[in-house]
């Protein structure tokens, strides 16, 4: 394989170049997990990969509960199907807990501090409460639990990994929490075996061409448990070889071969940037040596044919959305075309005309 048909492969994949879904639910399942630090960014990852969506019918997907915000992977947080966030953060949450040691000890935070808050959220949160950070933390306060600094989000997040609380939805522009039992449905129960397969498998199908070491740093698996989940799903998965890696994919993902230039506007945290720990893909060398280069592309991404060309910022003005990139070259003609598309595109998503700049 060369650089371009990686690219083109994963815009593929990825139901960037080619949707293959019918709702933000459809997305976040097919890809296990999508990346939801930048919230409104995060809507747009999932309405990217849905012609027609809109920002209004993403969200609305949140409040209907079929999809969850919480913290599964490296500590930060991800969309997850309501069916599977239970077997996600059971296969997961101890090990960030773990990694997450020295910051808590950084900040105070012990372990009879955190089973007493533990036992204060759940009586704050029980009988289907939906509670904004501020009023969490004036009940943790009122018990004596300090929430200064970065405590109260370690003391969520805490909650959130051993299964507690998650977010619900939006009040005005407020998040609020929940308990995840009242919350979720109830998902399906898996041994340590099958979540580590289940996991990989989510894994390849939807990001591939990926490595190994690609998939440790996405899920934040050991390297012996990643190579576990892969050896057991890697009969349904294409070996390719490029550059010397081994790179894996779907055995049914057929090449796309559409000649015309393709351009994306990216949102921060794209599953497209973030989710390889080689970036080599998306980083022409020209632009690799770039000094924000690295930072760059984990921004709003400006895409062309599968590789970062720019970034890109929105200002919301009355009626309109008005999108400026800072492009890293010129631009033919019908790339400038496809760029404009995007924009237009991601308007229509917004229910703003589109104003380039």
């Amino acid at each position: 394989m060369k650089t371009s048909e990686v690219a083109r492969l994963r815009l593929k994949t990825q139901g960037i170049a080619a949707s293959r879904f019918k709702n933000p639910a459809d997305v976040v399942r097919w890809f296990g997990a999508v990346q939801a630090q930048d919230y409104l960014g995060s809507l747009w990852a999932l309405g990217l990969r849905l012609p027609g969506a809109s920002e209004a019918e993403v969200e609305r997907t949140m409040a209907e509960r079929s999809i969850i915000r919480t913290w599964p992977l490296r500590g930060t947080l991800h969309f997850v199907a309501a069916e599977n966030v239970r077997w996600m953060l059971g296969l997961l949450g101890a090990r960030t807990i773990a990694r997450a040691g020295g910051r808590y000890r950084q900040l105070g935070l012990d372990e009879a501090t955190f089973a007493k808050s533990r036992r204060v959220l759940a009586r704050a949160l029980e009988g289907g409460r939906q509670l904004t950070r501020p009023e969490l933390a004036a009940a943790l306060e009122r018990e004596g639990i300090a929430t200064d600094g970065q405590r109260l989000i370690h003391l969520l997040n805490r909650s959130a990994l051993e299964g507690l609380a998650c977010y619900a939805a939006r009040r005005g522009k407020q998040f609020t929490f929940a308990l995840l039992e009242e919350w979720a449905p109830p998902g399906k129960r898996l041994s340590r075996e099958e979540a580590l397969a289940e996991l990989a498998g989510r894994y390849f199908r939807s990001h591939g061409p990926a490595t190994l070491e690609d998939f440790v740093w996405w899920s934040s698996l050991t390297t012996t448990d990643a190579r576990a989940g892969l050896e057991t799903v890697r009969k349904g998965l294409r070996r390719e070889v490029f550059d010397g890696r081994t790179y894996w994919l779907a055995s049914s993902t057929v090449s796309a071969d559409d000649a015309r230039p393709l351009a994306h506007l990216l949102p921060a945290f794209d599953e497209y940037t973030v989710a390889y720990k080689d970036r080599a893909v998306v980083l022409h060398p020209s632009h690799a040596r770039r000094p924000d280069a690295a930072t760059a592309v984990l921004g709003p991404t400006v895409i062309v044919d599968g590789r970062a060309v720019g970034t890109w910022k929105r200002s919301l003005k009355r009626g309109s959305v008005v999108i400026e990139t800072n492009l890293w070259t010129t631009l033919k003609r019908t790339e400038r075309d496809a760029l404009e598309a995007a924009a237009q595109r991601y308007g229509e998503f917004l229910g703003l005309p589109a104003v380039t700049a």
